[in-house]
């Protein structure tokens, strides 16, 4: 079984940077997890810098330990996980880059180990969806974001990292019946920038029905429309969370959640049947006091503890 390094035996500054000191390893055996790295930033709109956001959240990561106090669980007590490394991009051309995601990602996927996909911008999810569709067919979509990344084009051009969902519908990756965006704020160019998403099939949850509804009749929402045996993607970009928390985006939005709801919101998706996970749009240089690498990092390991816990249900079941 693979787990990380004692930090209590082995100091933290030691050693090759990985997720939470994973060991470096490129495998599809005895594992139920792997951390991957795609550091695409090629297709953003805005600020660029998010192709260094994996080795960012890597570095911060040492500073977790195995044990998740609020899941009482111990995670390498029931799953077992690498630090696959970086799969290979192709700067400036998006489709090269999708070719390789698909490539990269299909054995792990094949084999149901669950990848946690550390971008890069959020372009990157349609290579990821296109892998996962390739072993599950059409997967449910949980997407936590300030902007629902569904516009027809920007610039002219059809591949952005405000396309990928809309691209996805189009390409029949996703069980949009049973998929939901949470979080959508801030100003638009028109209506149409959520009604079109609503109008590709997705639910809709703006951070105005966050305040309104409450937290935990939002989670009762992802939980109903996704529901428990669905395959299940999460996407999660990091601009979700409020810039106070999370300054080090490409494309901030005041007014969103706080790190601690962020951090609640995936711990409530306990049950679900999460095949893949990913976390976009680090982007280190507007990261003062490396506080957007510490949510990242944080929100990783509730994903790797949904992983254990999902392991634990089914050992307790045999």
């Amino acid at each position: 079984m693979y787990q990380p390094k004692d930090s209590s035996k082995s100091p933290r500054y030691t050693g090759i940077r990985t997720f939470m000191r994973l060991e470096n390893i490129a495998t599809t055996e005895n594992v139920d997890f792997v951390i991957v790295g795609i550091p695409f930033d090629t297709a953003a709109s805005n600020r660029v810098g998010a192709r260094y956001g994996p080795q960012h959240i890597r570095n911060f990561s040492v500073l977790l330990r195995p044990y998740n106090p609020d899941q009482e669980i111990n995670i390498f007590e029931y799953c077992s996980g690498v630090d696959y490394g970086d799969l290979d991009v192709i700067p400036g051309n998006i489709h090269r880059t999708y070719e390789n995601i698909v490539e990269g990602l299909s054995p792990i996927i094949k084999k149901r180990i669950v990848p946690i996909i550390l971008g890069g911008d959020h372009s990157i999810t349609l290579g990821n969806l296109r892998a996962f569709y390739k072993e599950y067919g059409p997967v449910a979509l949980i997407h936590f974001d300030s902007h629902s990344d569904t516009w027809d084009h920007y610039y002219g051009e059809k591949y952005m990292h405000g396309t990928p969902f809309r691209r996805a519908v189009e390409e029949g990756l996703l069980d949009v019946k049973h998929s939901i965006q949470i979080g959508m704020r801030g100003p638009l160019y028109s209506p149409d920038d959520i009604n079109d998403a609503r109008k590709l099939g997705f639910e809709v949850l703006t951070m105005k029905d966050i305040r309104k509804l409450g937290e935990n009749q939002i989670i009762h929402c992802i939980q109903q429309r996704v529901g428990k045996n669905r395959p299940v993607f999460v996407s999660f970009d990091i601009d979700f969370v409020d810039p106070s928390y999370a300054p080090g985006t490409g494309t901030p939005e005041v007014g969103g959640p706080t790190s601690y709801e962020a951090l609640e919101f995936i711990r409530s998706l306990k049950g679900l049947n999460i095949v893949g996970f990913d976390l976009v749009e680090v982007l280190p240089d507007y990261d003062f006091g490396d506080i957007t690498a510490a949510v990242a990092s944080s929100v990783v390991f509730e994903m790797i503890s949904l992983i254990a816990l999902k392991k634990k249900e089914l050992i307790e079941l045999n």
